[in-house]
């Protein structure tokens, strides 16, 4: 089995169960947020996401087509799960539109920086007495 270096982290779509209607799909798509998951709860998360890239018809490589549900919007907060793992809501087709380009490589790289400094600095935070 290949060792993952202590950086990697797998970013998932999460939705809140209250922003979810009774046919699974998502209410209000502004309110998705990036989130990790470790233990079955959220570890962490992003802001919501930017419609100009998750609900752009335009980008199709990174659409917030579908999102894991969480019981709240909070770190600890436990996520659904199903017979065949995560549980998921859709969001709607009518929820996407034409937003034009968007430099996603950049904005990747911006987040990932973003997220592996907070860690670094939770981690020096962690080792002060």
């Amino acid at each position: 089995m290949k060792q993952r270096d202590e950086n990697y982290m797998l970013v998932r779509h999460c939705v809140e169960a209250s922003n979810v209607d009774e046919h699974s799909f998502v209410v209000d798509p502004l309110k998705i947020r990036h989130v990790t998951v470790k233990a079955g709860k959220i570890e962490d998360m992003s802001s919501f996401i930017d419609p100009a890239t998750h609900l752009n018809l335009d980008f199709e490589i990174h659409k917030a087509d579908r999102c894991i549900i969480s019981e709240k919007l909070e770190k600890g907060a436990k996520v659904r799960f199903s017979d065949q793992g995560f549980a998921f809501a859709a969001v709607p087709k009518a929820s996407f539109q034409h937003h034009g380009y968007v430099d996603y490589t950049q904005r990747l790289l911006d987040m990932r920086e973003s997220i592996k400094k907070i860690r670094e600095s939770r981690k020096q935070e962690g080792n002060m007495d």
